[in-house]
């Protein structure tokens, strides 16, 4: 039996060359066709030596049966609707499909969406909730990195009604999660022994933070959300608060996080908080959930890779349940700083 042929578009950014990485050892697809018009008419190995592909980067996408875009926000639905019309199953990493309401695209990402139809199609592809709608779907909205963190790290005690519908979540991420486009505070002499706080006037992944803990508990979530950037390549920390509801011992809340995730390959509850080089390169998300008791909020803790877990792993989890394989396939393997 041939293996499904899958794609990457924009092979040449952080989440593209994570995701070549893993699917060029994947055993249940191959790597057919990558495209990066920076780096077009060359040898992937020859752009990126450590990953050992002589695959030849194109202008455009060839022939797939499922196409990974790592494209930026607004230029990511542009390549994306004309391969679905074609019947390839998408899996986009970018923002273009993840917001339910077309009239937040304008305020949050500066353009009005060119296919609103599709909003309601893409399944969210926060594996872990939507696995049923995944699998069936022919274009999936890979969630964003901080969402993914924030999102794990609060749901067991959203769904457990354990808290009200207010939630402050601060998050440290690594100056991979700029992207490979040279800005001035991602300079090294600019980031370097130095921790910022950005966006606090609200940051794009908010909104998507937002509709995704509302469905949750059932209730519009009010979210305070502070992005920080800290001096090292990859990883997020998320820590979130949430005021309770009612009274619990800290041991029941473990069990009750134990519980929710105990099926989940890629979710592990620790015994201790976790730290973001417990993850690097891994497709794991570590959280620890802690009770402050003076002052009755839920402290939860969340660690991720934000280009595995936060990008190209979940892209991969999410293909693997598309083509009803094992859901760990391909994602096992790690890196090491």
């Amino acid at each position: 039996m041939s293996k499904t042929r899958v794609g990457i578009i924009n092979v040449t950014g952080y989440a593209g060359v994570e995701l070549a990485r893993i699917l060029s050892r994947h055993p249940g697809v191959t790597l057919t066709s990558v495209s990066g018009r920076s780096a077009a008419g060359k040898k992937l190995g020859e752009v990126f030596p450590h990953l050992e592909i002589e695959l030849a980067i194109g202008s455009e996408l060839g022939e797939v049966d499922i196409a990974f875009s790592a494209l930026p926000h607004k230029e990511s639905a542009a390549e994306v609707i004309p391969l679905l019309r074609k019947e390839v199953r998408v899996i986009d990493l970018s923002a273009d499909f993840r917001l339910n309401d077309p009239a937040l695209y304008p305020t949050w990402y500066g353009f009005s969406h060119p296919a609103p139809d599709l909003l309601g199609e893409a399944a969210f592809g926060l594996t872990e909730f939507y696995r049923s709608k995944i699998a069936s779907a022919q274009l999936i909205a890979n969630p964003g990195c901080y969402p993914t963190g924030a999102i794990l790290a609060l749901a067991p005690a959203i769904k457990a009604g354990l808290v009200s519908n207010r939630f402050i979540v601060d998050s440290k991420s690594g100056v991979s999660g700029a992207g490979r486009s040279l800005s001035l505070g991602t300079h090294f002499a600019e980031a370097n022994e130095n921790v910022t706080a950005y966006a606090l006037d609200g940051h794009r992944h908010l909104p998507e933070i937002s509709q995704e803990l509302s469905k949750l508990g059932g209730s519009s979530a009010e979210v305070t959300f502070v992005p920080h950037l800290i001096p090292m390549t990859r990883g997020i920390l998320t820590t979130a608060y949430a005021t309770l509801s009612r009274q619990i011992e800290p041991a029941e809340l473990r069990r009750i996080y134990a519980e929710f995730y105990k099926n989940e390959p890629f979710v592990r509850v620790t015994s201790a908080p976790p730290q973001t080089k417990h993850t690097w390169g891994s497709n794991m998300c570590l959280v620890y959930p802690s009770l402050d008791p003076r002052t009755g909020t839920i402290i939860a803790v969340s660690a991720l890779d934000n280009l595995v877990k936060g990008a190209a792993g979940q892209a991969v989890q999410n293909m693997n349940v598309m083509l009803g394989l094992d859901e760990g396939m391909g994602l096992t393997a790690t890196i090491w700083p």
